[in-house]
């Protein structure tokens, strides 16, 4: 019953290896594209699973008591605590964590270079146009990927779609 209370290291310790990974994975996946968030694909849920076991050790060390995964818990709920307050504060740290929305169509013209930038494929894209209702991109105003990794529609007018013909 003892050793479940008896840390394998100082207390400060798991503080510092908690923050040190969950800044390092989330510049990760923040540099990993809006689609790992946005369409969460059985790939992605794998890289994720696995991600979680790549860093354990990291996290832990060698420690297996209660107390040192409490200690990991309650670091890591509170860092996403104080980012998430942080993000609702200051819109340029906002913006850095979570990213700007991006533009992917413009009346009725696909941007295939920004696809490519943002890790999405024209099929994947086809997906959630044709999910959203649209049969063609000529049918869009505006296509806009969100910084949640949602991709948001735009119905084109019938005046503006006859003015590019």
């Amino acid at each position: 019953m003892r050793s479940l209370f008896e840390l394998g290291m100082p207390w400060w310790e798991f503080v510092l290896r908690a923050t040190a990974v969950y800044v390092v994975v989330l510049v990760m996946v923040r540099l990993s594209g809006k689609r790992t968030v946005g369409q969460f694909t059985p790939f992605d849920l794998l890289v994720v699973v696995l991600l979680g076991t790549a860093v354990q050790n990291s996290l832990i060390g060698e420690d297996t008591s209660l107390l040192g995964g409490l200690i990991l818990a309650a670091t890591l709920l509170s860092l996403n605590w104080t980012v998430g307050k942080l993000s609702s504060r200051s819109q340029r740290f906002h913006q850095m964590v979570e990213g700007k929305p991006v533009v992917l169509v413009h009346r009725g013209h696909l941007f295939r270079d920004e696809l490519a930038r943002q890790s999405m494929s024209e099929e994947d894209f086809a997906i959630a146009r044709r999910s959203a209702g649209y049969a063609t991109v000529g049918e869009i105003a505006l296509a806009v990927l969100e910084s949640s990794g949602e991709i948001t529609f735009v119905r084109r007018k019938e005046r503006d779609a006859s003015d590019d013909q």
